[in-house]
């Protein structure tokens, strides 16, 4: 995984990307990790290790784990694979 040398989040607090639920303050924190990962530049790389090894917990790619699983049950697009969300 060469490219987790790039990532953003090496400088971070890794507790940001490991919120405990999802109301509340918690909304904050996520949005934080969130807007971290949509200034990384390997961010794509980052959303498809957490979906091919999924599950995995936390954020990752700028995704939570419920929108992971949500790609997951998105149907297949033209090619037959599942179509992939706007990241």
């Amino acid at each position: 995984m060469d490219w987790c040398e790039k990532a953003s989040c090496r400088d971070v607090d890794p507790d940001l990307f490991f919120p405990i639920g999802d109301s509340g303050p918690t909304l904050l924190q996520i949005d934080e990790a969130k807007a971290v990962c949509h200034r990384c530049p390997v961010m794509g790389e980052c959303l498809a290790q957490a979906l091919t090894a999924d599950p995995v917990e936390g954020i990752w790619g700028g995704t939570t784990e419920g929108e992971r699983r949500a790609m997951g049950r998105r149907p297949a697009g033209p090619s037959g694979g599942t179509a992939a969300a706007p990241v």
